[in-house]
């Protein structure tokens, strides 16, 4: 779980910043925009990440786990949807905020592979 806080930290401190600057854009809605995106993107990511954690931590994969992932997708397009339906967020913000926290999970997992093994047995 220390990965997901890294990722968290990391993503919000470039997400307010750049949502401040994009208030000086004459875009409608655009810092609300990134950061709703970027934090439906947290969500989803730790909502991944307990999932993962649920399947691995058993021998089997349960159909619980299953199905809690497909409604975790289907409801993160139903939100981004509405959203967009409604006219609340402009998509290329939203679309930003998920780049900036997709792009930590890259940079974090990168640094994370690079990392020795802290408890690995020699």
């Amino acid at each position: 779980m220390d990965l997901i806080r890294k990722i968290h930290r990391n993503s919000l401190i470039v997400l307010f910043p750049l949502a401040a600057a994009s208030a000086f854009i004459e875009w409608k809605q655009l810092p609300l925009s990134i950061l709703m995106g970027g934090v439906l993107a947290i969500m989803n990511i730790r909502a991944l990440a307990w999932g993962v954690e649920g399947i691995l931590g058993s021998h089997r994969a349960g159909a619980k786990m299953l199905f809690f992932s497909q409604f975790r997708l289907v409801m993160f397009f139903l939100i981004l949807a509405a959203l967009v339906y409604l006219k609340v967020v402009n998509i290329f913000g939203i679309l930003a905020g998920i780049t900036v926290v997709f792009s930590m999970v890259v940079i974090e997992g990168l640094k994370h592979s690079k990392e020795p093994a802290k408890n690995q047995d020699e």
